[in-house]
């Protein structure tokens, strides 16, 4: 539908259904006040939300994303197609946004860290993002999958271990959280123990709580001192390789992209990992998994992305000019939040049958990673890191059970991040790691890279002296660089 069609060919600016258009200064629409998406009811059931305002509102719904803050939720999955499609109408430049420039997002507005502008592929549109957006993606090219893959494995024995002889754990703070972190301080080129205060960091970014501006500030120096760093002495790591690529980027672009790496790359995966090992101890259908059944690691992967994507939501794009979507009248200037696990639930993407049976098969048509010219560069590195967190657990806790009712799991507030607060479990006894594979040696840590004509085998030893144990097995330790920082996350 064009614009003067929803104008009724008359060039009155009246919304479908004859309302005003919704915003600033106006009228919510007829059909109800805007919903809040903060608090509550967008963790306990955002499902139930979703759904509610798809049938009161329709495709596109108004919302607040703070009081006094109004957007739109895009719940359609061809509307929000549409909406990704479309960078000259729905630009992913913020500094469109009405509200900033009506002074009506106050300085410390916990949504500042999601929302505000920065030199990166996320915010920027035609040839610009394309530059950075090679950079990117070309950098996350020269990380060795297989490599990566042992590390992860390394990093997940090594925390699998410090839990201790009790039998019970928590696997989001002492599994799900810090192992993506713990990967990517490798990847990146940080120094080991930066892992715990990064984790803390991100997540309040993320939840857009009272410490999120903070928390982004503090991030993003953490970041500014790592590519000082780097600059001064380049290394096998990504921030090397994108300050190293033809593409040029300044030390602000640097930054800012390492800050999008981090935040998007962890708390995809710490909500990815989290949720499908959720859906691997409550769903019946997926109990089979861990006695070997039909259904595998990555069918509980593919069906999490449908049903409880990491991010449920995502800031945003911003119409450049007077339009309509989904028989909405959106102003120049509106913000629309990406509704990733709404459009997701809409019928028009899975079809009334397989929505009620809850069957997806290998259907990857989800908008997880979003969709158009901005969606993830990332997806096979977190799918690695996720996969291999999960196989590897399994692999060691045969056994894992839920420490209590699934009705009593609860979620973090956010309205971005799809994230338990925490998933207590039992188990009776540690299976050893698998043996190490002597033709695919792990990949060292930069700051410890081995010296020419040194040999050093084993996936999970830093050291030299073989494979490592497991609690009471008498077997040789975990290798040192692991242990220090696992031990150090655990308190020990």
């Amino acid at each position: 539908m064009s614009a003067p069609d929803a104008f009724g060919g008359n060039g009155c600016p009246i919304g479908p259904g004859g309302e005003l258009p919704y915003g600033a200064g106006r009228s919510a629409p007829a059909d109800g006040p805007p919903t809040g998406l903060y608090g509550a009811a967008v963790a306990e059931d955002p499902h139930g939300l979703y759904a509610r305002m798809r049938e009161r509102h329709g495709p596109v719904a108004p919302i607040e994303l703070e009081p006094g803050v109004e957007a739109w939720l895009v719940l359609g999955y061809p509307e929000l197609l549409e909406l990704t499609r479309n960078d000259a109408l729905f630009s992913s430049d913020s500094r469109h946004w009405r509200v900033p420039a009506e002074g009506r997002l106050a300085p410390d507005s916990r949504l500042r860290p999601m929302t505000a502008w920065r030199p990166t592929l996320l915010h920027l549109d035609g040839a610009e993002h394309q530059r950075l957006r090679a950079a990117v993606s070309d950098t996350l090219a020269q990380i060795d999958h297989h490599q990566l893959r042992e590390t992860t494995e390394a990093a997940a024995d090594s925390l699998i271990d410090g839990w201790g002889p009790d039998g019970t754990a928590d696997l989001v703070a002492r599994y799900a959280r810090p192992l993506p972190v713990l990967v990517f301080t490798q990847l990146l080129g940080l120094p080991s123990g930066a892992g715990p205060l990064l984790a803390e960091l991100i997540s309040h970014i993320v939840d857009s709580g009272p410490r999120s501006v903070r928390a982004g500030t503090e991030f993003q120096a953490i970041m500014h001192d790592l590519v000082r760093r780097r600059r001064a002495t380049l290394g096998a790591d990504l921030t090397s390789w994108l300050l190293a690529h033809p593409a040029g980027l300044t030390d602000e672009e640097a930054v800012h992209h390492l800050v999008v790496l981090m935040i998007a790359g962890n708390e995809t995966s710490i909500n990815w990992i989290g949720n499908t090992l959720r859906l691997l101890l409550t769903d019946r259908r997926f109990r089979t998994t861990l006695a070997g059944g039909r259904l595998t690691v990555s069918d509980a992967l593919e069906e999490v992305l449908w049903r409880d994507p990491p991010m449920q939501n995502l800031p945003g794009r911003w119409a450049t000019a007077d339009t309509v979507l989904g028989g909405r009248y959106v102003r120049a200037g509106d913000m629309l939040v990406l509704g990733l696990a709404a459009a997701n639930a809409d019928p028009a993407a899975q079809g009334l049958a397989s929505a009620a049976q809850g069957a997806l098969g290998g259907n990857r048509a989800h908008l997880a990673w979003g969709a158009g010219p901005h969606v993830c560069p990332a997806q096979h590195p977190a799918r690695i890191i996720a996969e291999t967190a999960l196989e590897t657990l399994l692999h060691r806790l045969p056994d894992l059970q839920l420490a209590v009712p699934p009705s009593d799991l609860t979620w973090r507030p956010s309205p971005w991040s799809r994230a338990l607060t925490a998933l207590p479990v039992l188990y009776s006894a540690f299976t050893p790691p698998r043996p190490p594979a002597a033709d695919r040696p792990a990949w060292t840590p930069p700051q410890t890279a081995p010296r020419p004509g040194e040999h050093r085998s084993g996936p999970t030893r830093q050291d030299g002296a073989g494979p490592a144990g497991t609690p009471g097995s008498g077997a040789p330790g975990r290798p040192s660089w692991w242990d220090s920082v696992a031990g150090w996350w655990s308190g020990r």
